[in-house]
C-alpha cells in the first residue's frame, strides 16, 4: 500500500478520531483537567505579556526623562513580572510534558493491542502492505503525541496574543497593525511555497532511517551465522547502501530548508526593524514618548510572530505531517488487516475435540493442492505422527492448524488457545527470565520454583540455570542457548502449562531418539494429547497413530491397533 495516498481528509479524520478517543477514554478526565489547566497557565502568560509590554514602556520613558524615583518603581515592578512569567511558564511545560506522556501511553497501549489482536502482526507481515509498523508505534507515536499537543498549545498561544496585543498596536498604530497582517500574510504565503516538498522527504527520511536501522538489528540477531557463513562483507556493503539512500534524501532536505532559511531568516530580521521605521518619526515630532518605540516593537513582533506560526514551525510542522500520515497508514493497514477475507477454511472451536473434515491446503505458490480433503479427528491421550514425504503438506498442516491463514476449503475444529499448543521447529524465546518463559499462564504461582528446576535436571538442563544465575534473572535465550536447549524450554512450558493438546513440527532430528522418547513418555503422562510432525518415520513405534501424506496430496490415517 503506498502510504502517501491516503486522503488528506482520511489523514484529518484520523486525527481528529486520535483526540476523541483520547479525550473519552478512561484517562480522558484526568486529560482534560490538566488541558483546562494549561489554557489557565496561557492565559496568564498572554496576560503578563501585555503587562509586560506597559511596565517596558513606563521602565524606558523613566530613563529617557532621567527620572530615577520611577525608575526604580518600574524595575521592581519589571521583576515581579518576570518573576510571575518564570513560574507560570516552567509549571505550563512541566504540564504539557505530562499530558503529553499521559497520550503517548494510551495510544501506544491501545495501538500495542490492535497490533497483536488476531495476528494482526503476522498478516501485516505476510502482506509487506506496511512498512517497519515498530518505528511508527514507538518512534511516530512520541513524535505525533508531543509535537500534536505542542502545535495545539502554540495555536492556542497565539490566538491569545492576537487578542491580546491586536488592541495594543492598534492604539498605537492602526497601519502598523494592518502592516503586521499584511506581513504575516505574505510570509506564511512563500514559505508554504517553498518549503512544500519537505513533507514528502520527511516521510521517505523517516523509513530510510529505519531500513538503516532494521539492517543494524539483523546483523545483531544474526551475528553468528554472518560470521559462520562469512556474510561480512556483502552485509557491509548492503548497510552502505542503506545509508547511502539516508545520506542522499537528507541533502535533498538540508537544500530545501537553506532556501526556507534565507527566506525565514530575513523575515525575522525584518520583525525588528519595520516597527521604528513607522513610530520613530511621531517621536521625533513629539507626539508620542520614547517608551511607546520600544512598545510597538514588541507588540508588533508578538502579532507578527503570532500571525506567522507556519513561518516559525514550518519544519517542524512538515516533519509532523509526515508523521500523521505514517500513523494514519498504520491504522489503515491494521483496520484492512484485521477486516480482510480469510481463507475459504472454517475454523471451529469446540472443546477438547482436535478434527479435520473436508480439509484441503493449497499452495500460496502456484495453487496446487497440498492437503486433499483431510477428515480424520484426532483421539484425545493419544500420540499421533504425521510423517511421509510430502513435507510441505505437514508443515501445511501445522501452520493451517495454529491458525496460519491458507488458500484452502474445509474446516478445523480445535479447542480454545488455552486447550492446545504449538511448537514450531525453531521456537521462540523472548528475552525474560527462565521462570517466564517456562511458566507463562495462570497456573504460574502455583508451580514453585523447586518443581521447576527439577524438571529441569531431569532432562540435563541444570546447567542452564546455573548459566543464568537463576530463575529470575533476564536473559536473551536466542543468543544464549543452542536450538537443542531452546527446543527444551518450550517443551517443559507445554509440560507445565499441561494443555489437552500439543502440536510439535520437526523437533526430533534436533532432539535425537532417546530426548525424544523421554519427551513424549513426560507428556503422555501429564494427560496430553501429543501431534508430532516428525522427520523420523522410525519414530512409528512409539505412536498411537500415524497420518501419512504422499506428494500429490494424499493421506493415510492409520491406528495402532485397529
Amino acid at each position: 500500500m503506498d502510504t502517501q495516498q491516503i486522503p488528506f481528509k482520511v489523514t484529518a479524520a484520523r486525527f481528529v478520531r486520535a483526540v476523541r478517543i483520547f479525550m473519552t477514554s478512561e484517562v480522558g478526565r484526568q486529560a482534560r483537567m490538566m488541558f483546562a489547566g494549561l489554557v489557565a497557565l496561557f492565559l496568564a502568560l498572554s496576560s503578563l505579556n501585555v503587562v509586560n509590554s506597559y511596565v517596558g514602556r513606563n521602565f524606558m520613558t523613566a530613563i529617557a526623562n532621567r527620572e530615577m524615583a520611577e525608575f526604580i518603581r518600574q524595575a521592581i515592578f519589571y521583576i515581579g513580572v518576570f518573576a510571575a512569567f518564570t513560574v507560570v511558564a516552567v509549571v505550563a511545560r512541566f504540564t504539557e510534558e505530562r499530558l503529553a506522556l499521559l497520550w503517548r501511553e494510551f495510544l501506544t497501549r491501545r495501538a500495542i493491542n490492535l497490533y497483536l489482536t488476531d495476528g494482526t502482526y503476522y498478516h501485516l507481515g505476510v502482506s509487506g502492505q506496511l512498512t517497519y509498523p515498530d518505528q511508527r508505534i514507538a518512534e511516530d507515536m512520541r513524535a505525533f503525541t508531543v509535537t500534536t499537543l505542542s502545535f495545539i498549545l502554540m495555536v492556542l498561544n497565539s490566538g491569545l496574543t492576537i487578542v491580546a496585543f491586536s488592541g495594543v498596536l492598534w492604539s498605537i498604530s492602526p497601519l502598523l497593525f494592518v502592516v503586521a497582517i499584511m506581513y504575516a500574510a505574505c510570509g506564511s504565503y512563500l514559505t508554504i511555497a517553498l518549503g512544500r516538498p519537505l513533507i514528502k522527504l520527511n516521510y521517505d527520511q523517516l523509513d530510510k532511517e529505519a531500513s538503516f536501522r532494521s539492517g543494524l538489528i539483523q546483523v545483531r540477531e544474526n551475528a553468528e551465522s554472518i560470521m559462520l557463513a562469512r556474510y561480512e562483507e556483502p552485509q557491509a556493503l548492503r548497510l552502505s547502501q542503506r545509508l547511502e539512500e539516508v545520506v542522499a534524501n537528507f541533502r535533498k532536505i538540508t537544500a530545501i530548508n537553506r532556501n526556507v532559511g534565507f527566506f525565514t531568516t530575513g523575515y525575522n530580521w525584518l520583525i525588528q526593524i519595520i516597527p521604528a521605521l513607522l513610530i520613530a518619526p511621531a517621536y521625533m515630532r513629539g507626539d508620542i514618548d520614547f517608551g511607546v518605540i520600544t512598545q510597538s516593537g514588541a507588540a508588533f513582533a508578538m502579532l507578527v510572530g503570532a500571525f506567522s506560526l507556519i513561518i516559525t514551525q514550518f519544519q517542524s510542522l512538515s516533519s509532523f505531517a509526515a508523521v500523521v500520515a505514517r500513523l494514519s497508514s498504520l491504522m489503515e493497514a491494521i483496520e484492512q488487516a484485521q477486516r480482510s477475507v480469510r481463507s475459504g477454511i472454517e475454523i471451529v472451536e469446540e472443546e477438547g475435540r482436535l478434527a479435520y473434515e473436508q480439509l484441503t491446503l493449497l499452495s500460496s505458490a502456484d495453487g496446487h493442492p497440498l492437503v486433499k480433503e483431510l477428515s480424520i479427528s484426532i483421539p484425545a491421550g493419544a500420540r499421533v505422527l504425521i510423517t511421509g514425504s510430502a513435507e510441505a503438506a505437514r508443515v501445511a498442516l501445522f501452520r493451517a492448524t495454529a491458525g496460519v491463514s491458507f488458500n484452502g476449503s474445509g474446516r478445523i475444529v480445535h479447542p480454545g488457545s488455552g486447550e492446545i499448543l504449538f511448537l514450531p521447529q525453531r521456537p521462540y524465546l523472548p528475552a525474560s527470565t527462565l521462570r517466564q518463559i517456562l511458566v507463562r499462564n495462570e497456573r504460574a504461582d502455583e508451580i514453585p520454583d523447586e518443581h521447576i528446576i527439577q524438571l529441569l535436571r531431569e532432562l540435563n538442563l541444570g546447567q542452564i540455570v546455573e548459566q543464568a544465575g537463576g530463575l529470575h534473572v533476564e536473559k536473551d535465550w536466542e543468543m544464549l542457548l543452542s536450538l537443542e536447549a531452546q527446543q527444551l524450554l518450550a517443551l517443559v512450558n507445554i509440560h507445565l502449562a499441561a494443555p489437552r493438546f500439543a502440536f510439535l513440527d520437526r523437533i526430533d532430528t534436533t532432539l535425537g531418539p532417546e530426548r525424544f522418547h523421554k519427551i513424549m513418555r513426560m507428556l503422555s503422562e501429564n494427560s496430553i494429547t501429543v501431534i508430532n510432525n516428525a522427520e523420523t518415520v522410525a519414530l512409528r513405534d512409539c505412536h498411537d497413530a500415524v497420518l501419512e501424506f504422499g506428494e500429490d496430496g494424499g493421506w493415510t490415517w492409520t491406528v495402532k491397533g485397529a
